[in-house]
């Protein structure tokens, strides 16, 4: 009897193996692969519905004139014209400045608060579960609710800011908040930082937890100062944290729209805080010019864009970079803890 060849051995385990996958075929059973894609096929199409087809209108709008005010004009194509005249406009850069200055302070702030009540969360004390809950408040609030609050708590007749400063004798007379041009950009940072420092508050608590409490029990052992210990161990060790939730919040911060909208409803006092994602829906929907509009909103994505691109940047020099906890300075007998 002649030996078999190499061509059917081969043939003979191809076969063998397979033999499950016709059987699982044959039961009407579906690979691990095809499962997965048959699984992940309705959300891939509703993101297609949801998101890359606006995405891809808007691209279409911002390259054709469209004035919904004059539709015999037609939808003439014009490039990058739409792009280039948002460039010239002064309105267009008052509107990003407005936008970098709100996002700057309302991140800094909500960063700043976020990490303090991280900290403190981090601790254990009687209560500690309660004060997390309560945290959440805040958050799990909508947005157009948030802004109704705030309203209220601003009113210059019956709001329980101007009562408790005024009480207080921090001011002298009620103050109308919503119609300075100064004080509104303000207030709505701090509307909104009440609103998302909790966000920033589970974020970095969640980078926390992670942390070993050897690392502070061998800084106490070396009379590392509470300052010492944070600066030294809990900022290098949260640091990618951070970064992270200072993107997420970036991004959420530079597209703000509704709170301004429910607080002041047109940008008012004197447009002081008309904010780019307000440029761009008073020149789509109160002008009609929604070719313009949608090359606002291109404009907002590319920006988010470059600002994703630095702090991913940022974020992985920071983590090639090795944590260096650094020498602690050894408390003297008589100095206190």
């Amino acid at each position: 009897m002649p030996l078999p060849t190499f061509g059917a051995r081969y043939g003979v385990a191809f076969l063998r193996r397979q033999a499950p996958r016709a059987a699982r075929l044959h039961r009407g059973e579906l690979s691990e692969r095809a499962l997965g894609v048959a699984m992940l096929a309705p959300m891939v199409l509703v993101l297609l519905l949801v998101v890359a087809y606006p995405l891809a209108d808007a691209l279409w709008l911002s390259l054709h004139r469209v004035n919904l005010a004059h539709p015999e004009q037609g939808r003439p194509f014009v490039g990058l014209g739409n792009y280039l005249y948002a460039f010239r406009q002064p309105a267009f850069w008052s509107a990003l400045h407005r936008t970098l200055y709100f996002t700057l302070l309302s991140v800094a702030l909500e960063l700043a608060l976020g990490l303090l009540f991280a900290v403190l969360l981090n601790e254990r004390f009687r209560g500690n579960l309660a004060a997390r809950v309560a945290m959440i408040f805040p958050w799990a609030l909508l947005t157009v609710s948030n802004g109704v609050l705030w309203a209220w708590i601003l009113n210059p007749t019956y709001g329980v800011a101007n009562a408790l400063l005024v009480g207080l004798g921090v001011l002298q007379a009620p103050r109308a908040w919503l119609s300075d041009t100064f004080w509104t950009m303000h207030v709505i940072i701090l509307a909104d930082a009440w609103k998302m420092v909790p966000t920033m508050t589970l974020l970095l608590l969640a980078g926390l937890q992670p942390i070993s409490p050897d690392l502070y029990e061998a800084a106490e052992v070396d009379g590392a100062t509470r300052w010492q210990k944070f600066s030294r161990i809990t900022l290098p060790l949260l640091r990618p944290v951070i970064l992270v939730a200072v993107v997420l919040r970036t991004i959420g911060a530079f597209r703000i729209f509704d709170l301004i909208y429910v607080l002041t409803g047109n940008g008012a006092p004197a447009d002081s805080t008309k904010v780019i994602a307000f440029y761009a829906y008073d020149q789509a929907f109160h002008y009609l010019f929604f070719g313009y509009g949608a090359a606002i909103s291109w404009l907002i994505t590319a920006c988010m864009l470059v600002l994703i691109v630095l702090y991913m940047h940022w974020l992985r020099t920071e983590g090639r970079r090795p944590v260096k906890l650094g020498r602690l300075r050894r408390r003297s007998r008589g100095e206190g803890r």
